[in-house]
């Protein structure tokens, strides 16, 4: 196996895992602080701006790099690893999650008008923050599998 795909997808996981992380550590908590309809329109004007190359390019990326890791472990099981392949479902897992749960909640929030704001951010926020946290730690963990075994051996 070539060992740029597990660093690239590792290096991927850790950036969007980190990402995920800052939004529940700082972005969250910070927007709960705030009345309902300014949180969520704020909340609306990120994810607007989330939608852009640079962060489509990260979350999509790495994902077909996680998924070209797994096919490349099946077709050279020699220098697979089960913990590279382990990171890359769990990336993947989280991306999965991102477009089941946050992604719909992202577009029902977008098409709220401003009365009923509120009403959608009580909705919206405890759901879409649990979907985060899970997909924090799953991209998280993704990387330490992606990128200890270039660690521990860095040949393959």
């Amino acid at each position: 196996m070539n060992a740029w795909l597990p660093v690239v997808a590792g290096t991927g996981s850790a950036v969007a895992g980190g990402f995920y992380f800052a939004f529940s550590a700082v972005v969250m908590p910070a927007l709960r602080r705030r009345p309902a309809p300014e949180a969520a329109a704020a909340m609306a004007a990120i994810n607007e701006r989330a939608v852009t190359p640079p962060f489509m390019i990260l979350f999509f990326g790495t994902a077909a790099a996680c998924g070209a890791n797994i096919i490349a472990a099946a077709t050279d099981p020699q220098h697979s690893t089960p913990l590279r392949v382990a990171g890359s479902m769990a990336y993947l897992t989280g991306w999965a999650l991102t477009m089941a749960v946050n992604v719909p909640l992202n577009n029902r929030l977008a098409s709220t008008g401003p009365r009923g704001l509120e009403a959608m951010w009580d909705a919206f926020e405890q759901p879409w923050t649990r979907a985060n946290h899970v997909r924090a730690a799953l991209s998280l963990t993704g990387a330490l599998g992606l990128m200890v075994p270039v660690l521990v051996d860095p040949v393959h």
